[in-house]
C-alpha cells in the first residue's frame, strides 16, 4: 500500500495518548486531557506521561535537576552566533548532554533531566542574543513559573502563570505527530535520547509542524479593540481572506484543547485585556464563519489561544516554537521511552518510479536496514 505522506497509516501501538479528531477528544493515557489540567500540576502530568502513574511521596515531584546547566553546555550556548534561531541553539546544546555522565544516566532521568533543561537553554541563549545578563534558574519557583523567571528576571504575574502552564500541559503530547514520530524512528535503531530528541527539535523547527501563531497575533492587534471586531472580520472574509486560528487538519469538531485553553482565559476575566479580547473576539468570529461559510464547521484550533496567552504574556514571537518545545519535550521523550520498551527499528519501503513513471520493481536484496 502507498500512502504519500505516512497519512492514516497506523505504525505504532501506544499507550501515551489518543487523539479523537471525529469527536474532539484527547486522552493523556486513557484519561481526558481536561480532567488532568484541571487536578494536577505540569510537573506531576510529566511523570504520568514517562511512568504510567502518578508521584508518590517517595518520588520526586520537581524538575529542579537539570535546571542547572552543566559548564560545558553554558560554554557552546555562550560563544553561539547571536544570530543563531532559538530552535538551532536548543538543538545544539542538547546534543551536547552526550557524555557519558549523562547517558549512564537511566532513560527515565534522563527525560527528566533534559526536561528540567530546556526552559534554561532558551532562556540563556534569548538573553545572550538580547545582551541582557543571563538570570539562574529559582529552584524556589516550580517549572513554568521558572521559564518565565529566566526569560525576564522578574517574578511573574500568577495570571501569566496559569494561562501558559494551561498551555503546555495541553501541548505537551498529541499523538503520532511529526516530531514525536522523528523521535521514535531515531531511538528506534537504539540510537541515544539526546539523538532522539535532536530530531524532534529538528522536525519541530518546520514551519508546517511548529510554525508559531504569529499570524493569529496579527489578527489579534489588527482588531485592537472590542468594537472593531466585527467589522474587521466582516471586511476579511468579504475579501476572501482565511480568518487565522479557525479550523484543524484533524479535529472535525471543537479542539478540546481550545476549549480547555477558552474556559482558562473566561476564569481569568477582567484580568488581561488581551485574555478579554480573544474571548470575546472569537464569539463573533464563530458567529460570521457560520453566515459566510455555511457548513464548514470552522471551529477554533489551539493556536488561537495559543496567540492571545502569548502575547498577554509579552512572549516575543521567536519564543513561540521554542515554548512549544517545552511541553512537548516530554512527549517525545515518553514516546522513545515506549519505542524502547518493545523496540522495532522502523523500515518503511520505497519505490522506484522510472522517468516514464511506470512502476519499477525491485527486489530485496539482504542488506541491512541502512
Amino acid at each position: 500500500m502507498f500512502q504519500k505522506g505516512l497519512k492514516d497509516v497506523v505504525a505504532v501501538h501506544t499507550k501515551i495518548a489518543s487523539v479523537e479528531g471525529d469527536i474532539g477528544e484527547l486522552r493523556y493515557r486513557g484519561i481526558q486531557v481536561g480532567e488532568l489540567i484541571a487536578e494536577h500540576s505540569f510537573e506531576e502530568i510529566a511523570h504520568f506521561l514517562w511512568n504510567g502513574k502518578f508521584p508518590d511521596e517517595t518520588e520526586s515531584n520537581t524538575l529542579h535537576e537539570g535546571r542547572d546547566l552543566p559548564a560545558h553546555v553554558k560554554l557552546i550556548i555562550d560563544a553561539l552566533p547571536p544570530e543563531t534561531p532559538v530552535m538551532d541553539a536548543m538543538r545544539t546544546a542538547i546534543s551536547a548532554y552526550a557524555h557519558y555522565n549523562f547517558t549512564n544516566q537511566t532513560i527515565k532521568q534522563q527525560a527528566h533531566h533534559l526536561t528540567a533543561a530546556l526552559p534554561s537553554l532558551i532562556a540563556r541563549h534569548y538573553r545572550n542574543v538580547k545582551g541582557l545578563p543571563v538570570i539562574e534558574p529559582d529552584k524556589n519557583l516550580a517549572h513554568t513559573a521558572n521559564y518565565l523567571w529566566m526569560l525576564t528576571g522578574t517574578k511573574p504575574s500568577n495570571v501569566h502563570v496559569e494561562a501558559l502552564e494551561t498551555y503546555l500541559k495541553l501541548t505537551m503530547e498529541h499523538g503520532m505527530n511529526a516530531s514525536t514520530f522523528a523521535a521514535r524512528v531515531t531511538i528506534s535503531t537504539e540510537s541515544d535520547l539526546t539523538a532522539a530528541v535532536t530530531s524532534a527539535l529538528g522536525t519541530m523547527k518546520g514551519p508546517l509542524h511548529g510554525g508559531a501563531p504569529s499570524a493569529v497575533i496579527e489578527l489579534l492587534e489588527e482588531i485592537g479593540t472590542l468594537e472593531n471586531i466585527r467589522p474587521v472580520i466582516q471586511q476579511k472574509l468579504q475579501n476572501g481572506e482565511r480568518i487565522m486560528g479557525f479550523g484543524h487538519r484533524i479535529y472535525k469538531t471543537e479542539d478540546p484543547r481550545s476549549i480547555l485553553l477558552r474556559d482558562n482565559c473566561e476564569k481569568l476575566a477582567g484580568q488581561d485585556g488581551w485574555l478579554d479580547l480573544a474571548t470575546a473576539a472569537e464569539t463573533e468570529i464563530i458567529s460570521l464563519l457560520e453566515t459566510f461559510k455555511p457548513g464548514r464547521k470552522l471551529y477554533t484550533n489551539v493556536e488561537y489561544y495559543a496567540a492571545a496567552i502569548m502575547r498577554a504574556i509579552d512572549m516575543p514571537p521567536e519564543l513561540f516554537t521554542p515554548t512549544f518545545s517545552v511541553a512537548r519535550m516530554v512527549g517525545w521523550t515518553a514516546h522513545a521511552i515506549e519505542q524502547l520498551s518493545d523496540n522495532t527499528i522502523f523500515r518503511p519501503q520505497s519505490v522506484y518510479i522510472e522517468k516514464n513513471h511506470e512502476i519499477k520493481r525491485g527486489s530485496s536484496l539482504g542488506c541491512r536496514n541502512m
